[in-house]
């Protein structure tokens, strides 16, 4: 069997290559990286580390790797794989699109007796893969698009696997969590496929998916959020500071009560399941930057992401949201000088005020609740902190 993998670092090595080349695909990454690329077509291997007490470690085999500027080369591989996924990043799937879509045009062409592709966007956030879809079919010829439809399928997915950022001398070497998870609904796949070893397949994705966007990825950046405004500089550094600790306990409390009420999870096995993530964010096997995890805070910042979502719904039920509120107006401060998207921020705050910037980024009314309630509390918080003087702003600006 023949995998293709979109991204070549570390959640594709970390994660989901591991996966696909223990349930006896041939994985063939695709990246840009000339050095990795050249080291994992010499080496057909490499090893993975978990950061667990003992460093257990493995050996990923049977892969190999093309760069993606060999677009040949890349959709024959495509044509001729079982399985295409991704781990890019949302806002890097256009720039593979075209080159699915040849490989897609090719496989329908050449190999007609073949079993359906499945096409799957491993990525952080809702509709990956459908989104992905539609990028691809912009750039695939209208006659071959009702061929596909027949033939090759965007199952949307949900994945979850911490790996920091790191340089090892080794420049293969993956140092992973112990934990992961990759979800994928049975309603998405089509024909005779094999299933993943170690994937869950599941009848309904949304619930796995909104549980997982609204406690791990918003309490992970609410950790971060909450670590950068006290000077921390990893996760583990914030955490290990209880009043943070509490804080964080607090923001997923509140999107517990959400999540309970929107898909019926069992209380105590939810609660045990925050308990299960806060150990993943505290793991002391770990030195996990807050600016990695803080980073692109516009993104995280709007409106259907893990932050805005939530707290707008929970406020809509008559669920508390005040930790949630706080989390916001923590990352409306994020202020990394190299973060692109950090700066633009800080920039939007000065130059329209933090009033619009909630009313037109964050899509929350002027005249909702919770618009004045982030004003406060970014002002509570620029009394709190001696190096944000001067930050405060009025509920009219």
């Amino acid at each position: 069997m023949r995998a293709v993998h979109f991204g070549a670092g570390n959640i594709g090595r970390g994660f989901i290559g591991p996966i696909l080349s223990d349930s006896g695909y041939n994985v063939c990454f695709v990246g840009r990286n000339k050095s990795k690329i050249a080291q994992l077509q010499k080496r057909g291997q490499y090893p993975i580390i978990l950061a667990n007490k003992n460093r257990d470690s493995f050996i990923v085999d049977n892969v190999t790797a093309i760069n993606l500027n060999d677009t040949e080369d890349v959709t024959k591989a495509i044509a001729e794989a079982e399985i295409v996924t991704t781990a890019v990043g949302l806002s890097a799937l256009n720039d593979i699109a075209g080159t699915i879509a040849q490989g897609i045009e090719r496989r329908l062409i050449n190999n007609m007796d073949l079993n359906p592709l499945h096409i799957i966007a491993c990525e952080n956030g809702i509709g990956s893969s459908q989104k992905l879809k539609k990028s691809v079919y912009r750039h695939m010829k209208q006659s071959f698009k009702a061929l596909a439809d027949r033939n090759v399928a965007f199952p949307n997915a949900m994945v979850d696997r911490i790996v920091p950022v790191q340089k090892n001398s080794d420049s293969l070497e993956i140092l992973v969590e112990p934990f992961s998870e990759w979800v994928i609904p049975r309603s998405g796949m089509i024909g005779n496929y094999n299933e993943i070893k170690g994937v869950h397949y599941v009848d309904s994705l949304a619930p796995y998916l909104e549980r997982k966007l609204y406690t791990v990825n918003t309490g992970h950046c609410s950790a971060a959020y909450f670590g950068y405004l006290e000077g921390y500089t990893s996760i583990q550094e914030a955490m290990s500071d209880s009043t943070i600790r509490a804080r964080v306990r607090g923001v997923l409390k509140e999107t517990g009560a959400l999540l309970v009420h929107l898909y019926g999870f069992e209380p105590l096995e939810h609660a045990r399941y925050i308990e299960k993530m806060m150990e993943r964010f505290t793991n002391p096997n770990f030195n996990d930057k807050i600016t990695r995890v803080a980073r692109s805070p516009l993104r995280k910042l709007s409106p259907n992401d893990r932050l805005v979502k939530p707290t707008m719904l929970a406020y809509e039920l008559g669920f508390e949201t005040s930790h949630l509120v706080s989390a916001i107006a923590s990352a409306l401060y994020f202020d990394y000088e190299k973060d692109p998207e950090a700066l633009q921020l800080q920039a939007d705050i000065r130059n329209l005020g933090l009033s619009d910037v909630i009313a037109l980024q964050l899509k929350i009314p002027t005249k909702h609740p919770l618009h004045g309630r982030i004003i406060s509390e970014y002002n509570i918080m620029c009394m709190k902190y001696p190096h944000l003087s001067g930050k405060t702003v009025s509920k009219e600006q």
